[in-house]
């Protein structure tokens, strides 16, 4: 008789622990948000009018080398560039919703899952600080969070769980030759 009344015993222990790890995965697949805040969609810098200026002239130079070589089609692209330009200049981005859960991050209206993410680091634009997150996609590539208010340390505390940070990453050419371009060929007095 004993041994039966164990044999029951580890019957009901074997269905409890059942019931514990049942529970313990529904609560480890519970969403739940890790840090939120509203900033600028992008780093923004007001500015002066010497930038405006210097545009326009940098433009009127390259459109009538381009209008020499009778190249009419690239007079007009090299005119939407400009505009375009002006245009992320002269208005102020409206500020963006960012959210971290404990399954991805969601920009807006638009969610990535962690699988989807590679990894992060941060990087000063324009005087702004901003979180850079590598994508495995080649579109959009990387995710910029921008971070109005909210700290660099606590972003990067709520992300470390999730992905790996990188101290530095190793710029392009492009990246080089744009940082380059700026140094030397300022638009705009600092």
């Amino acid at each position: 008789m004993p041994s039966k009344k164990t044999e029951r015993e580890k019957e009901k222990e074997r269905e409890r622990k059942k019931e514990e790890e049942q529970q313990s995965i529904e609560d480890s697949h519970d969403v739940f948000t890790v840090l939120e805040w509203k900033a600028p969609g992008r780093p923004y810098k007001k500015r002066s009018r010497q930038y405006y200026l210097t545009s326009l002239l940098i433009m009127l130079l390259v459109e009538i080398i381009l209008f020499l070589f009778s190249q009419y089609l690239l007079m007009v692209v090299v005119l939407a560039l400009v505009f375009l330009a002006f245009s992320l200049a002269f208005i102020p981005p409206r500020d963006f919703s960012y959210r971290i859960s404990s399954e991805g991050i969601t920009v807006e209206d638009r969610f990535f899952l962690w699988n989807e993410l590679y990894d992060f680091y941060v990087k000063r634009v324009d005087g702004v600080e901003t979180i850079r997150i590598r994508t495995q996609a080649y579109f959009p590539g990387e995710l910029v969070l921008t971070l109005g208010e909210e700290e660099t340390e606590t972003v990067k505390k709520a992300l470390l769980p999730f992905l790996p940070f990188r101290e530095y990453i190793k710029p392009t050419f492009m990246e080089r030759s744009a940082d380059w371009l700026s140094r030397n060929f300022p638009l705009d007095n600092q």
